[in-house]
């Protein structure tokens, strides 16, 4: 029998198998899912993570997975780690709203900030027209909905502002404009440059975006259009203060950046909840690293917390439900560095001792772990590494930074094993940025 050493005290790596191979659930086909609709029940949140950002079968099961919530459960939303702005253009065509364009391809061709692939994949086409279709002859307030809920896209958010207070409010226009004139010489590389002024000039373009914001929410009473672009509105020149406070937090380094970043999401989630009524319900779609509680791992000796944690925190009475995803090999769409061109990387074999190893050595196949079965010491007792591969990835060096210490039962409610994966299939758009935010860690 093979013992090693993990974070905390000696484990039974014999024991381990033994317990997945008794527990865990076939996943051959979708009808092996049932155990998990069965666990979700009437949860109102639903994420679902992925262990890359570029791995075909994460979206396919994903996306099966959100069919059937809202089909059968009547979930509302899907809510992503993605822009706002782009992802409410195809909010908007999903829902018949969008005039301009004819087809998610065109929709998502528009997504064209690095990394492109997330989201402008053949994958997400087949799921838009999929809601597209499912909308049709619904009332406004029956359409399911899509939702971006990072921060990154401060520039994009400020001239859909102007945009639309072109055609709503002159007055107010001025402000926003006054805000967007100050950031302008920082435009051309995603904050890096305003971070660093912040060093010299501490205050900078704070002022001018909390005073736009003030000003947007002082008047929405008076916007008479349609209700949804007015919470866009709104929501735009949220995203403008919280990327002035996510950029300043670069200076710093460290977690704090991370923190502004999943506090932001997770208050966008609440706002969405809200907006949609108090009976609504929604299906996240991000990274392991932000849906996966971070109490589970060392994320939490680093202070850092997450969306997961956030939402089990706040909602847990009425149900939250968190799904992992990962992989023990195949390919996977990723870049060599920030604003590479992306390629189909062969993402080696999972490492020693890691989940994905023992998982893999309980049988190579599929697996549908439903964590309640695992709370036996051997599992809760040790923090065994966990990959995660971000948009930036070279498999030379995986085994020094790809693994999180995790223990799975606690950082999930569900865990979905596929023993091989391969990459996603991108729209090859030529990405317009190439400057790496300071996301933390692994670029997630």
């Amino acid at each position: 029998m093979r013992r090693y050493f993990t974070k905390e005290v000696l484990f039974d790596e014999h024991a381990a198998i033994s317990t997945i191979k008794q527990k865990a659930h076939p996943l051959q086909s979708k009808v092996d899912l049932q155990p998990l609709f069965n666990r979700i029940g009437d949860s109102r949140i639903v994420m679902l993570g992925e262990a890359s950002h570029g791995t075909h079968e994460y979206y396919t099961w994903r996306a099966h997975i959100t069919k059937r919530l809202i089909e059968e459960k009547g979930f509302n939303f899907i809510a992503v780690e993605g822009d706002w702005p782009d992802c409410y253009r195809l909010n908007r065509f999903i829902k018949g709203y969008d005039a301009d364009n004819k087809s998610a391809f065109k929709v998502l061709r528009a997504f064209n900030r690095w990394p492109t692939w997330m989201w402008a994949n053949w994958e997400i086409i087949a799921l838009a027209d999929w809601l597209r279709q499912y909308n049709i002859g619904l009332a406004a307030n029956k359409k399911s909905g899509f939702y971006g809920l990072d921060v990154y896209s401060l520039w994009e958010s400020m001239e859909s502002i102007m945009r639309y207070l072109q055609k709503t409010d002159k007055a107010a226009l001025k402000v926003a404009e006054e805000a967007y004139h100050c950031f302008e010489p920082y435009k051309k590389d995603e904050g890096q440059a305003y971070a660093r002024a912040l060093q010299f000039v501490p205050e900078l373009c704070e002022n001018e975006v909390v005073h736009l914001l003030k000003e947007i929410q002082r008047k929405l009473p008076s916007y008479n259009t349609d209700h949804e672009n007015v919470f866009n509105a709104e929501q735009n020149a949220l995203v403008t203060v919280n990327a002035e406070k996510y950029y300043r937090a670069m200076i710093k380094g460290g977690p704090h950046s991370w923190n502004v970043r999943d506090r932001h999401m997770a208050d966008t989630l609440e706002r969405l909840l809200t907006f949609h009524g108090p009976n609504s319900k929604v299906i996240v779609w991000e990274h392991n690293t932000h849906i996966g509680d971070a109490r589970a791992t060392d994320m939490i000796d680093e202070g850092m917390f997450n969306i997961g944690e956030l939402a089990r925190m706040q909602h847990h009475e009425k149900g939250v439900v968190l799904v992992g995803f990962g992989s023990y090999k195949g390919s996977v769409m990723a870049g060599r560095s920030w604003g590479a061109p992306m390629h189909s990387i062969q993402m080696p074999e999972a490492e020693k001792g890691s989940w994905e190893y023992l998982l893999h050595k309980a049988g190579a196949a599929n697996k549908l772990l439903m964590m309640d079965d695992f709370m036996t010491d051997v599992f809760m007792e040790n923090h065994i590494g966990h990959r995660a591969i971000g948009v930036v990835y070279n498999p030379r060096y995986e085994q020094y930074g790809n693994y999180v210490p995790t223990i799975l039962p606690m950082r999930y409610d569900a865990f979905i094993y596929l023993d091989e994966t391969k990459a996603l299939h991108p729209l090859h758009i030529e990405p317009d940025g190439a400057q790496m935010p300071e996301t933390y860690p692994f670029g997630v």
